[in-house]
C-alpha cells in the first residue's frame, strides 16, 4: 500500500504490467514504454501486432530475443530518461529497437547509442514490425498463438486507455509534439465506439479517453457521421461521450481544452444514467494573460473562472484537474503571484506542475529573460504548497460522505481504490483497510469516508 506523491509527473503513463506467457521455442520481444498514456497505447498496438504474428511478450530483458524501447521526447529531462533506458536495454539485452517521439531525432539517439538495431518515429508501426522481423524472424504456431479479442493490454484488466485521435493543431511555443506527431487526425467515431464496446465486453470497467486535444476531436473530419448501431454517430466529442457513457463503464476525459462547447459536456456528467464521470482534465498551463500570450495559449483567465463557475453550477460534483508551468521565460514575480491568486479563486481539485525546461526545437527557447533554476524551484515549491492546501481542504470536506470507488489493488494491508475524482497513477487513492476481504480489482463498491490526508482518503465499505 502506498500513497500518491504530490510531485508525480502528470505526463507519465502507469507502469507497464507484463506477465510471462511463452511457449517453448517462441520468439519473444520485451517492451519498455516511456512517456504519456498516448505512447502506452502505441506500445499496446505494437505488441498486439507482434502477438498476432506469433511473438511472445517478455517481462524482462533476459527472456527477450530483442527489446523495443518506446521513447518520450516531451522535455529534455524525458529525452535523457529515454537515452538512459536505451542504454540499460543495450547493457542488459544488447538487441534494441527504438521507436516513439524521440525517434523523430534518429541522429540524437544513434549519436549516443550507435549499436541500436533500428530507430523509428512515433506511430510508425509498420517500420517497427519490419525492424523486429529483421532482428527476430517470426515463428508462429496457429494452433497455440491465440490473441485476445481486445489485443495486448499494458494496464490492469479493469481499466484501459482509449485513444481517439493523433496529433494537434495548436502551436504552443513550449511544445514540439505537433512537430513529432503531426496535425490533428481523428479516428472515425464508429471505430472508437467499437473498440470501447469490445473492451467493456472483455471486463474493462473504466475507459480513459485520451488524445493530444480531446475537445477538438472530429474537427479535422468536419464532424462527419458514420454508421453506428441502428443509426449514425457524429465525430464530435459531445456525441462520442454520450455514446461511450451508454456502455456501462466509467468514462473519464483527459486533455480537454476549454473550448466553449465543453460546457455542453457538463450536463452529461451530471446525468446519473450516463457513465461520463464528472471529471475534466484541462491543461490551463498558467493564469496570467501575458504569460499565456508568450506561450501562444488562449489568454482569457477571467473568462476561464466564469466557465469553471458555470460548470460547477451545472454539476456541483465535478472534479477539475489541470497542469501548470512555472518559471516560463519572462515570468515575473507579479505574474507568478497572479497564478497563485487565480488558484485561490479556481480551487482546482487535482493539480500537476512542471518547472519550465527548454526543449530542442521549441520556439520558447529563443524568448528573453529565462528564469534561473533556483527561482523555478522556489516557485514550484510555493505553487505545490498552495495546491496541497486546497487539496487537503477539499478532501477533508468529504469525511462522512458515502461515495463509489473502483478497486485497483488488494494486498494483505488494504484495498487500494479510486473515487470518480481520481485518475490512475496521477491522482489520489482511497484506502479500505478494514473489511476489504473478498474485494477484487475492478470491483465498484460504496464506501463511507472516515479520514482524509493531503492527497488520499481512507474509508469503510458499506
Amino acid at each position: 500500500m502506498s500513497t500518491n506523491p504530490p510531485n508525480l509527473r502528470p505526463d507519465l503513463a502507469p507502469a507497464v504490467r507484463l506477465e510471462r506467457d511463452l511457449r517453448s521455442g517462441q520468439p519473444s520481444i520485451g517492451m519498455v514504454s516511456l512517456g504519456c498514456p498516448k505512447a502506452l497505447v502505441d506500445s499496446e498496438r505494437i505488441l498486439t501486432r507482434l502477438r498476432a504474428e506469433g511473438y511472445g511478450v517478455s517481462p524482462d530483458y533476459a527472456g527477450a530475443d530483442a527489446v523495443i524501447v518506446n521513447t518520450c521526447g516531451f522535455l529534455d529531462s524525458a529525452k535523457a530518461e529515454s537515452l538512459d533506458a536505451i542504454g540499460e536495454a543495450l547493457s542488459e539485452n544488447g538487441r534494441v529497437i527504438v521507436t516513439g517521439c524521440l525517434g523523430a531525432e534518429p541522429e540524437y539517439i544513434t549519436g549516443a547509442h550507435p549499436k541500436v538495431l533500428a530507430v523509428t518515429g512515433p506511430q510508425q508501426y509498420e517500420q517497427v514490425l519490419d525492424a523486429v522481423h529483421a532482428a527476430v524472424p517470426p515463428a508462429p504456431d496457429p494452433f497455440v498463438d491465440l490473441l485476445p479479442a481486445t489485443g495486448v493490454s499494458l494496464t490492469p484488466r479493469h481499466y484501459s486507455y482509449l485513444k481517439i485521435s493523433e496529433g494537434c493543431n495548436h502551436k504552443c511555443k513550449f511544445c514540439i509534439i505537433p512537430d513529432m506527431r503531426g496535425r490533428l487526425a481523428s479516428r472515425p467515431a464508429h471505430a472508437v465506439l467499437r473498440e470501447a464496446e469490445k473492451l467493456v465486453e472483455a471486463g474493462v470497467r473504466e475507459l480513459l479517453v485520451i488524445s493530444q486535444d480531446t475537445s477538438a476531436y472530429g474537427l479535422d473530419r468536419k464532424y462527419d457521421q458514420t454508421p453506428w448501431k441502428d443509426g449514425e454517430v457524429r465525430s464530435h466529442i459531445l456525441d462520442l461521450s454520450r455514446e461511450l457513457g451508454r456502455l456501462g463503464a466509467w468514462i473519464r476525459l483527459h486533455y480537454v481544452y476549454p473550448y466553449p462547447h465543453v460546457r455542453d459536456l457538463v450536463p452529461l456528467m451530471a446525468d446519473p444514467d450516463n457513465g461520463l464521470l464528472p471529471y475534466l482534465d484541462i491543461p490551463f498551463q498558467h493564469a496570467h494573460p501575458d504569460v499565456l500570450r508568450r506561450m501562444a495559449r488562449p489568454a482569457a483567465a477571467e473568462r476561464t473562472l466564469d466557465e469553471i463557475a458555470a460548470w460547477r453550477a451545472t454539476c456541483p460534483d465535478i472534479t477539475l484537474r489541470s497542469t501548470f508551468i512555472v518559471g516560463y521565460p519572462g515570468e515575473t514575480e507579479a505574474e507568478f503571484q497572479t497564478l497563485l491568486d487565480w488558484m485561490d479563486e479556481a480551487q482546482l481539485d487535482r493539480v500537476g506542475c512542471f518547472k519550465y525546461e527548454n526543449v530542442n526545437g521549441a520556439r520558447s527557447n529563443a524568448l528573453p529573460d529565462h528564469v534561473p533554476e533556483d527561482l523555478k524551484q522556489d516557485r514550484w515549491d510555493r505553487f505545490m504548497a498552495k495546491a496541497q492546501a486546497i487539496s487537503e481542504a477539499k478532501l477533508a470536506a468529504k469525511v462522512g460522505q458515502r461515495i463509489k470507488v473502483i478497486v485497483d489493488e488488494v494486498d494483505d494491508e488494504a484495498a487500494t481504490c479510486r473515487t470518480q475524482a481520481d485518475a490512475p497513477e496521477i491522482d489520489g487513492n482511497l484506502f479500505v483497510d478494514e473489511g476489504f476481504e473478498g474485494l477484487r480489482p475492478g470491483d465498484i463498491v460504496t464506501v463511507e469516508v472516515d479520514e482524509a490526508g493531503e492527497y488520499d482518503l481512507w474509508g469503510t465499505r458499506v
